[in-house]
């Protein structure tokens, strides 16, 4: 049994030498650390010197990726392609870390548990420093109960049918290559739009309560509207995936769910400054659907994914640039 994981870094912090140190501890050992390392636009690494720092650099492999060509799903798919005798391809994100030694393990056991399971994504634990808001979300979005999604549950899931984060996510090695993997030129969304497309061929989606990572963010309202900018766009490009499911409903439960919460709390303030950034996630999410009729330099401004858009023919026409 071979694990290959595999994170897109870019101006990593402590958490990226936490989470290499406890990978290599797992109880279900892994095989190999790819870091995809994001260059600078001057093709400098900032990867490099961080893991002599941390002294992690001989427990890694560390692949380079202009800035320019860095893609959510191509990037992955990238370091994907970099190991083919895996047998499962554990995705994660640079400052997701593994709660304990098991992580791998009771992934690897849930999924082999399913025989028709594509992917499997672990639980999110919010940091001791996070929002109170941070901490609700997360026992919103992941529960202490596993569970399995199939196409029988769109129904009354909905858009929660598909969802499975590559913050840290277990993919089936030959499922995943059977389906084509992820999406090569995508803004945002690669894991959902795998999960969609493994659920519409008959696969299954998992989610292992006991399989922790700690991962949250205490985002301004700004960073919020740009991630949901990405967001929104990303459902207008993949009809295909969200036209059928809308979010709008998810999201308001969500909100209603989160205030109730903070508020019972007696933490009237927060519950202020949670629904402002909601505000900026709904405007940011509703400026992504409509982007088509932004101007280029709105998009720019608005989107956390630059490079993403330099790379598209009819943005950069429109833009009066020539693509790369």
């Amino acid at each position: 049994m071979n694990i290959s994981v595999i994170i897109p870094v870019y101006h990593p912090d402590e958490k990226l030498a936490k989470a290499v140190r406890l990978l290599g501890e797992q109880k279900a050992a892994v095989d190999r650390i790819l870091l995809m390392d994001t260059l600078e636009k001057d093709g400098t690494s900032i990867l490099r010197p961080y893991l002599d720092a941390e002294g992690i650099a001989d427990s890694v492999t560390a692949v380079p990726v202009k800035a320019e060509d860095f893609d959510h799903g191509g990037t992955r798919a990238l370091g994907a392609e970099l190991c083919p005798d895996a047998d499962f391809f554990l995705f994660m994100t640079q400052d997701a870390v593994p709660a304990d030694q098991n992580l791998t393990e009771n992934l690897v056991q849930f999924l082999c548990a399913h025989k028709d399971m594509a992917v499997c994504g672990a639980r999110q634990l919010a940091y001791e420093d996070a929002r109170e808001e941070e901490k609700i979300s997360r026992e919103f979005n992941y529960p202490e109960v596993s569970g399995v999604k199939t196409e029988a549950d769109i129904g009354t899931l909905g858009i929660k049918t598909f969802f499975c984060s590559n913050v840290c996510a277990m993919y089936r090695s030959d499922v995943y290559r059977k389906l084509g993997g992820f999406i090569r030129h995508t803004v945002f969304n690669e894991d959902m739009i795998f999960a969609a497309a493994a659920i519409r061929q008959g696969y299954s989606v998992g989610y292992c309560a006991q399989a922790c990572v700690y991962h949250s963010h205490n985002y301004t309202a700004r960073q919020q509207f740009r991630r949901n900018f990405d967001l929104g766009v990303s459902q207008t490009d993949h009809p295909e995936v969200f036209a059928s499911v809308p979010s709008e409903g998810e999201g308001l439960k969500y909100v209603k769910t989160v205030a109730r919460r903070l508020l019972s709390k007696g933490k009237a303030g927060e519950t202020a400054g949670f629904l402002v950034r909601c505000a900026a996630r709904y405007l940011g999410y509703r400026k992504g659907k409509n982007y088509k009729k932004a101007a280029p330099d709105k998009i720019r401004k608005w989107t956390l994914s630059p490079a993403y858009w330099e790379k598209d023919p009819d943005f950069t026409a429109r833009s009066g640039r020539k693509t790369g």
